[in-house]
This record gives C-alpha cells, sequence and structure tokens, in this order.
C-alpha cells in the first residue's frame, strides 16, 4: 500500500529576533503561513530505509539517510507508539534545500502527519508534539501546517485567525544560492527593533520585518535583487525574505498579477527557481 503526504512550503510572514537565549537559541516572534505545494512524500512496503527522487534529490543523495530528519521522524514515531519498525518513505524533492521554507523540517512533519494516519494517532498529542520539537524549531509548525504565531524558538505555538490569509496569491523565488541558518543567525547584530503587533496576521506581517534579511544580505547579496524585483511587480502587497533565506515570497492581489510576476521573473533570471502557489 502507498500513502503520501505533501510536505507544504513553510512561509515566515514576519520574524522578529528579540535576543539571543543561554541555550543558543534566539528568541523569536513569527508568523508562519503555509503554501499549498511542496514536498511529498510516501510510506511504501518493505523495511525502513529512505529513497529519494525530484528536482532537488541530488542535494541529499549524499548524505546518511539514517541522519535524515524523514528517517528521525519515522522511526521516533514507531518508538513512541510501541509499533515495530516504520515503513520505507520515499522523498519527492521539489523544493531547494537551506532554503528557508521549511526543508527538512516541512518533510519530517508531513511523515510525522502520514504515519500517524497510518497508526491513528493525533498529530495533536503532547507526545507527538514533544517529539516534534525534539526534532528541530520549525517542524511543531510545519506538523500543524496552518497559519500560527510562533514564539520561544519558534516551537511555541499560539492560534491566530488566518482566514484572512486563506487563497492569498503566492509567488516563492530562489536565487538558486544555498544558505544555512547557522551563519545566517550568528551575522544577526543583536539588535532588539521591537516585538511583532498581535491582532489581525496580514496587518502585523505588513507592518512587521524579517531581522535575518540584513545578515543574509550581508552573506547572499543577490536577495536583495530578489526582493526588489518582486516588490516592484504589479499587485505585489508584500515581498520579502522567509525564514533565514534565500527564499523569498511575494504576495499578490490576484493570480493573475502573481503568473505575470513569474513570467517577469523568469524573463530576467531564467535561473531562478519559481513556485506559483497560494496560501492555504
Amino acid at each position: 500500500m502507498t500513502d503520501s503526504e505533501i510536505a507544504f512550503a513553510k512561509i515566515n510572514l514576519a520574524l522578529h529576533v528579540r535576543r539571543r537565549r543561554d541555550d543558543g537559541y534566539h528568541e523569536l516572534e513569527t508568523i508562519f503561513a503555509f503554501a499549498r505545494h511542496g514536498d511529498r512524500v510516501s510510506a511504501l512496503g518493505g523495511p525502513p530505509r529512505l529513497t529519494i527522487e525530484g528536482p532537488f534529490a541530488d542535494v541529499l543523495r549524499g548524505e546518511d539517510p539514517e541522519d535524515n530528519l524523514v528517517m528521525r521522524a519515522a522511526r521516533g514515531l514507531y518508538r513512541l507508539a510501541d509499533a515495530g519498525s516504520p515503513p520505507a518513505i520515499h522523498l519527492d524533492k521539489r523544493l531547494p534545500v537551506a532554503a528557508g521554507i521549511g526543508g527538512g523540517s516541512a518533510d519530517a512533519a508531513a511523515v510525522l502527519r502520514l504515519l500517524c494516519r497510518r497508526l491513528g494517532l493525533s498529530i495533536e498529542t503532547p507526545e507527538v508534539m514533544a517529539l516534534a520539537a525534539d526534532l528541530g524549531a520549525d517542524v511543531p509548525a510545519c506538523l500543524m501546517s496552518r497559519s500560527v504565531r510562533g514564539d520561544a524558538r519558534g516551537d511555541i505555538l499560539r492560534p491566530i485567525d488566518g482566514s484572512g490569509l486563506s487563497d492569498i496569491p503566492l509567488l516563492l523565488v530562489n536565487p538558486g544560492v544555498p544558505l544555512s541558518t547557522g551563519p545566517v543567525f550568528k551575522a544577526w547584530d543583536g539588535t532588539d527593533r521591537g516585538p511583532l503587533a498581535s491582532g489581525d496576521p496580514l496587518e502585523a506581517a505588513l507592518a512587521g520585518r524579517n531581522d535575518l534579511e540584513p545578515p543574509a544580505l550581508q552573506l547572499c547579496p543577490v536577495i536583495g535583487e530578489v526582493i526588489a524585483l518582486l516588490a516592484a511587480q504589479p499587485g505585489c502587497t508584500l515581498a520579502r525574505m522567509s525564514g533565514s533565506g534565500a527564499t523569498c515570497f511575494a504576495l499578490f492581489e490576484s493570480a493573475d498579477q502573481r503568473d505575470a510576476a513569474s513570467e517577469a521573473a523568469f524573463a530576467e533570471h531564467p535561473g531562478w527557481w519559481r513556485l506559483a502557489s497560494s496560501l492555504r
């Protein structure tokens, strides 16, 4: 039997870095939203193993599959459920790696959703949420894959009314440069520029910022070109970097304007990766 689940691309509509914590992580305030598209994970028959295909598969094939977050999630959940060995997992890697849109966190979360469904478990049980948090700071939000506010490391989640975000046309653009999270946080200047507003999430996002944009621009200046190109497109209401980069996103008033912006980006930079989607 084959069963599959989408690993929805994660978008940080705003991301405020408040301080560096004693545990080495950073105190964050962020609005998580999710695209309708992403990678896809499937559960296959046979013993536990990970197979990978897709446009970005080659980036991961050199890694130890047993150390991949996908297999760590599968094994951890089956240990938690005392259910023996997990099935083989197949990953269709459609999103760029080290790109600020969830990556391994979204893939691991999709595996947890998929296997919880198989095992008859709720993803919202404290034990499953704790396992997600152990796998990574973004995994709990990716597990929910709906608009939420994240505090602390981004793993303390608070519900928000995301109805005003749903179906907003979304364009993701990545200039093809991987950008690891660690160096971006290390380059943050340590200045607390104030809290993220509460209330309507779209208004809060529009009034907010991504505090990791300046350090990411130092490491990867082409991000500035991506944001400028997106912001200049007709109908764009917000253009910003997601997470620690290098993927940038733009929200649009209409799907036609989003698609026109995608074509404009391709015309100027045919080598850049693009994904036309919408918010969930």
